[in-house]
């Protein structure tokens, strides 16, 4: 059983790129280099010899000097080692998404570095919740700019949970749904993938890729209410792959498969949204940062940074190369920090990177810390 799983995973993760190389984006508004250079060789390795970096699938950078990283496990490094590894397996070639049989799911699983990206912390205490899993594990990392505790949000996608540490990492506060099973109810998920935050302390869940549903929970975690659906009709999903909260009650919702964004509005009724609209264009949009008055998103095909208005018009666009060394297959999440610092994690070839602002940026083609109320 456990061999068809990960043929499983291994298809997923074809069809996932196939579906974004036969769906190109659209490149709608100006276009030109990016505002960033890369901090060539910022995440500093630190794992046995023979293993590197998994799947970076979360990153959230709390503030410039610790950024929580969530990573898919470790990867094993061919043997004999191969001339040119730079300390991630995407320098010798490997896939880290596609090569699942060199994926090893027991520790290393949530850690922080230093803004000079070497390790600072090691949750080890916590690699149990994640081994063993026939899947990729953990998807994102998130914290909510209103809690006063400043908790940690860790949603893993293969085990159907969320958990909820506290921000030193010695205690897990809360566990969402039901560890190894899946379900449509208010208790369960379904392949979930994200979580935000409402001023009011609702919390949101994308839920996810077998749901394809917005969960809106209480300030105390219980179930209200959902939105979305499956379908390609305005206002439902095919794969809610990343969500965000921005101004004037509006909620973002990444369609991944569906190559779009659906906007919605909160109302007076807690357990009620509104439809505003469906911003389309998109290959495999993968994660979104809402500023006070654009957002910006990562797509897959092309490789790039999008920012948009809120009325959906494509605003810049800066592309993201492949080549190494510091080059990308997909950024698979994206944060910033309140000195203006970018960090965006690679699902396949391994790494997290950090970007600072070129001297001589256009400060508005820069991407702020995401969007409070205050």
């Amino acid at each position: 059983m456990k061999n068809f799983a990960v043929a499983g995973l291994a298809l997923a993760a074809g069809v996932a790129s196939l579906w974004a190389q036969m769906n190109k984006g659209l490149i709608t508004g100006p276009s030109g280099p990016s505002p960033y250079n890369v901090v060539r060789g910022w995440h500093q390795p630190f794992s046995e010899p023979g293993f590197a970096f998994g799947g970076n699938s979360g990153v959230f950078a709390e503030s410039p000097d610790r950024i929580f990283i969530a990573q898919r496990g470790e990867a094993r490094l061919p043997d004999p080692l191969p001339a040119g590894f730079a300390g991630f397996a995407g320098s010798v070639g490997m896939n880290v998404l596609s090569a699942v049989d060199k994926r090893v799911m027991k520790k290393n699983f949530l850690y922080t570095v230093d803004g000079s990206g070497k390790l600072k912390e090691r949750w080890s205490q916590w690699d149990s919740l994640f081994a063993d899993a026939t899947g990729p594990g953990p998807h994102r990392i998130r914290i909510s700019p209103y809690d006063p505790a400043h908790r940690v949000w860790v949603v893993d996608e293969t085990y159907n949970v969320i958990y909820v540490f506290s921000n030193d990492g010695s205690k897990l506060l809360k566990t969402l749904g039901e560890k190894g099973v899946a379900g449509k109810d208010g208790r369960h998920f379904g392949k979930p993938q994200d979580v935000a935050f409402l001023p009011d302390g609702r919390i949101l869940i994308a839920d996810g890729l077998d749901n394809h549903r917005v969960m809106i929970l209480d300030k105390d975690m219980n179930f209200i209410s959902e939105f979305g659906g499956f379908g390609k009709e305005p206002g439902q999903f095919q794969g809610v792959h990343a969500v965000a909260t921005g101004p004037g009650g509006r909620i973002f919702a990444l369609d991944r498969t569906g190559g779009r964004i659906n906007v919605f509005r909160t109302t007076a009724d807690a357990a009620k949204v509104e439809h505003l609209a469906t911003f389309t264009g998109f290959a495999l949009p993968l994660d979104i940062i809402v500023n006070d008055d654009a957002i910006w998103v990562t797509d897959l095909n092309p490789l790039r940074f999008v920012k948009l208005d809120f009325e959906g018009k494509q605003l810049y666009t800066w592309l993201v190369p492949r080549e190494l060394p510091d080059g990308y297959i997909e950024v698979h999440t994206i944060s910033v920090d309140s000195a203006g610092n970018l960090y965006g994690g690679d699902n396949q070839y391994g790494r997290t990177q950090k970007f600072v602002a070129k001297a001589d940026a256009d400060k508005k083609l820069l991407i702020g810390a995401p969007w409070r109320a205050r």
